[in-house]
């Protein structure tokens, strides 16, 4: 295979999966139930193209003669890319249903339950990690490193894990806070018990 046709098809792929991870961190940020939904299309049109992607490095390099990094490099994302196939993807179905239920009143603003469902740590922590591991995949890719026996392995999984608990952390603390927002009328409003003399 032509050597510049591997960074090409895991550029191919980082390039999917990190955008999925850019417009999954933008999605709570929607201020209406239109625009909320039509983020949660465009997220489900990202995962897509990067699965198929990820299906295609694969078979193209299987196809066309000649020995082939990329299937090597698109091993990195290829488990937390299944984690949302598996998970994420539902998740997000169910972000898409709930704003699609105000289709009659699209302006509504986005209901703060639905917006700390949007924000679920599941819908964007694999999408970032996904996209996060198919660029270290790049350099596999490139032929710059060999995985087995590199002496930048190491550091290279240090670097990702480090920047893998800092997104998790991050899309916790997100969500437990919209959550709390989502939960803060129910405490206002509750009934006073009259209390016995």
């Amino acid at each position: 295979m032509d050597i510049a046709a591997d960074p090409i098809l895991a550029g191919a792929l980082a390039a999917a999966w990190l955008a999925a991870g850019l417009v999954a961190d933008a999605l709570p940020g929607a201020r209406t139930a239109r625009e909320l939904r039509r983020r949660a299309g465009t997220l489900t049109a990202l995962v897509a193209t990067g699965a198929a992607v990820l299906v295609a490095v694969p078979l193209v390099a299987w196809i066309v003669p000649g020995s082939s990094a990329a299937p090597a490099a698109a091993l990195f994302p290829a488990v937390p890319g299944l984690i949302v196939l598996t998970l994420g993807v539902r998740r997000l179905g169910q972000v898409r249903r709930g704003a699609g239920a105000f289709t009659a009143a699209p302006q509504t603003p986005v209901p703060p339950a639905l917006r700390a469902a949007a924000a679920h740590p599941l819908v964007l922590v694999p999408m970032q990690v996904t996209g996060l591991a198919a660029l270290a995949g790049l350099p596999v890719a490139a032929r710059l490193v060999s995985v087995p026996g590199a002496d930048a392995a190491d550091i290279a999984i240090t670097v990702v894990g480090a920047t893998v608990v800092a997104i998790g952390v991050r899309a916790a603390v997100r969500h437990s806070r919209l959550s709390l927002l989502a939960l803060a009328p129910i405490g206002r409003n509750r009934p006073r018990v009259p209390t016995s003399r």
